[in-house]
């Protein structure tokens, strides 16, 4: 399911907008400032930002301009009640993809994140051979092995989530994503689910599992995985 986060501070709006992206099927997450907004946009793995542009405590050319400084990629779509045209170059080269005036038609905005999402979505692949220190995975064939020749056995939950971070290296990846991602609807209590997967994770893939330099944990945000940690990269 595709993860969309919402920035905006009209009561009103956001509740058209939760309601309207819910019924299409998305995970929609809030946020009602700028400043909140920002942070989420780098901890949570998004497929895609609704940005409104007056927003309380950062406004959203600066999460725009900022989120891009810090190689955020992940496509935005300003709500701006701006009509000028500068203002609309303005946005584009701030970062923006795409923009939709206010008052606005939620068919429009459904339309608009559709196009952005089908575009971006020709350019994900699926990761089928991965290779990180002296480990090779070849997902197909389910298989994980050293250098040296040596079978390292993996259950198909810790598979999937290898995949997901090969998928997304670099990347911070929440709790909750892997959970929705990896387990889909099953019925789990708690994010300690994922906590437990990871740490048996690391007993297989990493040299040191207490000073793990591949998955690595992220405070208060989920995880990240490095295929090449920078102390070994070349």
């Amino acid at each position: 399911m595709k993860r969309l986060l919402i920035i905006e501070d009209d009561p009103a709006i956001m509740a058209g907008l939760i309601d309207s992206l819910k019924s299409e099927h998305y995970v929609v997450l809030t946020a009602r400032d700028g400043e909140r907004g920002f942070e989420s946009a780098q901890t949570e793995n998004l497929d895609l930002i609704l940005l409104d542009l007056m927003l309380p405590k950062k406004n959203g050319e600066e999460v725009c301009r900022d989120l891009r400084a810090k190689g955020i990629k992940t496509p935005i779509i300003v709500l701006t009640s701006k009509s000028q045209e500068l203002d609309k170059v303005v946005l584009l080269e701030l970062g923006a993809d795409d923009y939709v005036t206010k008052p606005f038609s939620v068919r429009e905005v459904l339309a608009r994140i559709k196009a952005i999402l089908r575009r971006t979505g020709e350019h994900q692949k699926t990761i089928v051979n991965f290779s990180f220190g002296d480990k090779h995975v070849d997902f197909k064939k389910q298989e994980m092995s050293r250098s040296n020749g040596e079978i390292i056995v993996l259950g198909n939950k810790e598979l999937k989530i290898l995949q997901y971070f090969a998928e997304h290296e670099g990347e911070v990846v929440s709790r909750d994503t892997l959970l929705e991602e990896v387990w889909g609807y099953e019925a789990f209590p708690t994010t300690r689910t994922v906590d437990n997967y990871i740490l048996s994770l690391r007993k297989k893939i990493e040299d040191n599992p207490a000073e793990p330099r591949h998955l690595l944990t992220m405070h208060a945000a989920g995880y990240k995985f490095m295929q090449n940690p920078p102390e070994i990269q070349q």
